[in-house]
């Protein structure tokens, strides 16, 4: 028997409008699931993004002590100087003496006395070699090679970018697990959904097959309203995410915090996230009315 493109929609659609509450819940639940799904994953690539533009702003600081000799400073310059992971084009190895030191721990803390008042003078004002890896990934490598050098008092760098970054993949987790236990109430809602509009129409079914129809033409409609279900709920979920991303770049951009500045996420990034959405959408749409087809449809 031939299907008609015509009758498969007016069936599907047909069979959305006669459960119309239990359509609606489970739009609703794929929305929202998806919404989260897709916001984590957007969340993920803006952290990640943060990520390396910190880790890129920032130099690795090397302090030395205060009775750090000449020879210690002087070689860990040389060690600076010679290292092909360290930036020796846009951004050489500089060095900060004691005396341009103390002048910038002089402005850093002009506001904190208490804090000013230990140091006495540029004596006691570390010495710095400052310099920035060619490739970010390295900061944290670079930063642990000099901290047990001797002669060195302290190493830092964006050693925050990481925590936030560790803190961002857990929140991301939780977020996906929380989504991902909707999508499999959306798949329940679906097949409850598909499973009533059979029941309500076996006697339509037993007279089809009485004519000759096949099980793929009984079967297809009620494919087809699954599938639209979980695109109707991608689609929604997509348009609360992109939203959402709009809004909450906005506000990023003017927040007081230098990295949450830099949290941002492109075109592409919402766009791949949106087509992800819709596929999930899709698949969860069709799991649900192929289950409740294979289950309740007694061909």
């Amino acid at each position: 028997m031939a299907i008609k493109v015509s009758y498969v929609v007016k069936e599907s659609v047909g069979n959305l409008r006669r459960n119309l509450l239990m359509t609606a819940a489970a739009l609703i639940t794929v929305t929202i699931s998806l919404a989260l799904a897709g916001a984590s994953l957007l969340f993920r690539n803006g952290i990640d993004n943060a990520y390396i533009q910190f880790k890129n702003g920032f130099d690795i600081t090397v302090m030395m002590k205060a009775d750090a000799s000449q020879e210690q400073i002087d070689g860990i310059g040389t060690e600076l100087r010679s290292n092909p992971q360290i930036d020796q084009k846009a951004k050489k190895p500089r060095f900060v003496s004691k005396e341009e030191s103390f002048a910038e721990i002089q402005r850093m803390f002009q506001n904190a006395p208490e804090t000013l008042s230990a140091f006495r003078g540029v004596q006691d004002a570390p010495a710095q070699w400052r310099f920035k890896p060619v490739d970010a990934e390295q900061l944290e490598i670079l930063g642990q090679r000099f901290e047990k050098r001797a002669g060195v008092l302290s190493v830092s760098y964006a050693k925050s970018a990481k925590l936030i970054r560790s803190v961002a993949q857990r929140i991301q987790l939780i977020v996906l697990c929380v989504a991902g236990a909707l999508l499999l109430s959306a798949v329940i809602l679906i097949l409850n959904t598909v499973r009533m509009a059979i029941f309500a129409r076996r006697r339509e079914v037993a007279v089809m097959k009485l004519v000759g129809a096949t099980n793929g033409f009984i079967r297809l409609p009620f494919m087809v309203e699954g599938l639209l279900q979980g695109l109707l709920g991608g689609v929604a979920g997509f348009g609360l995410v992109a939203i959402g991303t709009k809004f909450a770049q906005s506000s990023l951009r003017h927040s007081n915090v230098p990295i949450a500045r830099t949290i941002a996420v492109s075109s592409t990034q919402l766009f791949s996230t949106g087509i992800f959405m819709l596929i999930v959408g899709a698949l969860v749409g069709a799991l649900g009315s192929a289950v409740a087809v294979s289950r309740f449809l007694d061909v």
